[in-house]
């Protein structure tokens, strides 16, 4: 018998009728022989609800307050799939996040796990029963119900599955796993069987929405197996896992990334002097704006050129900072461009495959698209390009790399 953890999102409980569903699916793993913990977020669409009231009562809403308001979102869903589950002659029991006592710290809206108390999860399984859990909610020490902000309900999954030492977390979604790029601008993606940990944080970081980075940082670091799967279709899903020898035979490259919401910023002429690149990003991260790729090119008239990119939301304020820099500094121009994207190949085979930047850099090249900015990593490389030729890009690189063949064992 194994102990399985299984994460059900909004889209997966949105009505009755899909609490039905996840019942029978839950109940069908507990036939097989399996311990089941299962853990849900509030129905689709019922968190924006919670936090549209908050904001016609106060503008502003007190973090505090506010979490206690949108953290009754799972607690309907925790009791509506136990009663599904009665129905059906199983025992079952839910538990919020403050009665398994999931221990937080108190950044209220975006707090941190510490630690699970996992002896009332472990006793009910002993007992025979599947176990429910509120997703996205936890307690801090002074008793205050907290919530882990975007994505936590996977957090909340992945967080259960280490502390009870589950065999696998499952993560239910409205996709049947990873794909090797997004299936609506390459129609030829292909599952993936198998990704490793560091392969899903880039993909996570670069873009793909399928897991939320912070539960893909948990899972590796407490090595829980983890698998995509689709909440209405049966499939073998996805594994995320660690690297083997056999991941590192496979072809170089596991899946192509994309993000849209990128905007370039360049201040050109500045003294070349030393710390300068730290007058001008200082003030940038000082005003929590992330800065993501940075090229510095030094001129031959003692002066640099820095050319960086940021979230495009982030465009405005980060002009603002960097004119009053440029200005203090000398510079002679500040430019932008919120008309950009950026493309990253990731896969470990890139550790034992040479020439992969150079395939890439011709593939771009051979459909007449131009490279502004590289940034690599040891699993990754990326390129900032115009945004018009994204769809282009990824389809071009799909096909240069034969991502839509099958993998050899």
């Amino acid at each position: 018998m194994s102990l399985i953890v299984q994460k059900f999102g909004g889209t997966s409980v949105g009505t009755v009728q899909r609490i039905d569903a996840v019942a029978e699916k839950v109940a069908r793993f507990r036939d097989q022989g399996h311990d089941v913990v299962v853990v849900v977020s509030a129905m689709s669409g019922e968190t924006n609800r919670l936090i549209a009231l908050a904001k016609e009562i106060q503008e502003q809403p007190t973090p505090r307050e506010l979490d206690v308001l949108i953290s009754t979102g799972e607690q309907v869903t925790i009791a509506l799939l136990c009663m599904a589950l009665h129905k059906r002659g199983y025992a079952a029991k839910s538990y919020t996040g403050s009665q398994v006592r999931i221990l937080t710290d108190d950044a209220f809206t975006k707090a941190r796990i510490r630690e699970i108390d996992d002896q009332r999860i472990r006793h009910d399984l002993a007992q025979g029963r599947i176990v429910v859990v509120a997703g996205f909610q936890g307690i801090d020490e002074n008793g205050n119900i907290t919530t882990l902000g975007r994505g936590g309900s996977d957090t909340t999954g992945v967080a259960l599955a280490a502390a009870l030492k589950a065999d696998e977390c499952q993560i239910y979604t409205d996709v049947d796993g990873v794909y090797t790029t997004d299936p609506r601008v390459v129609d030829t993606a292909r599952r993936l069987d198998k990704v490793t940990f560091e392969e899903m944080l880039e993909m996570a970081s670069l873009g793909s929405k399928v897991l939320q980075i912070r539960s893909v940082e948990f899972a590796g670091k407490y090595n829980v197996p983890l698998r995509v799967l689709h909440s209405f279709q049966e499939g073998p899903g996805t594994l995320i896992t660690l690297e083997d020898n056999s991941t590192m035979e496979n072809p170089a490259i596991s899946g192509i990334a994309f993000n849209r919401d990128e905007a370039k910023l360049t201040v050109v002429g500045i003294p070349d002097t030393p710390g300068v690149a730290y007058q001008i990003l200082g003030p940038i991260g000082d005003a929590n704006v992330e800065v993501d790729v940075i090229v510095q090119n030094v001129g031959q008239d003692n002066t640099t050129d820095l050319t960086f990119t940021v979230h495009r939301n982030d465009l405005s304020k980060a002009e603002a900072i960097l004119r009053e820099t440029a200005a203090k500094l000398g510079a002679r121009e500040v430019k932008t461009d919120a008309k950009i994207c950026k493309v990253s190949l990731v896969g470990v085979g890139m550790r034992s495959h040479a020439g992969i930047a150079s395939q890439m850099f011709k593939a771009l090249a051979d459909v007449s698209i131009n490279i502004q900015m590289i940034t690599t990593s040891e699993i990754k490389i990326s390129v900032v390009i115009d945004e018009k030729y994204m769809e282009l890009a990824v389809r071009a690189l799909h096909s240069a790399f034969q991502l839509d063949r099958p993998s050899t064992p």
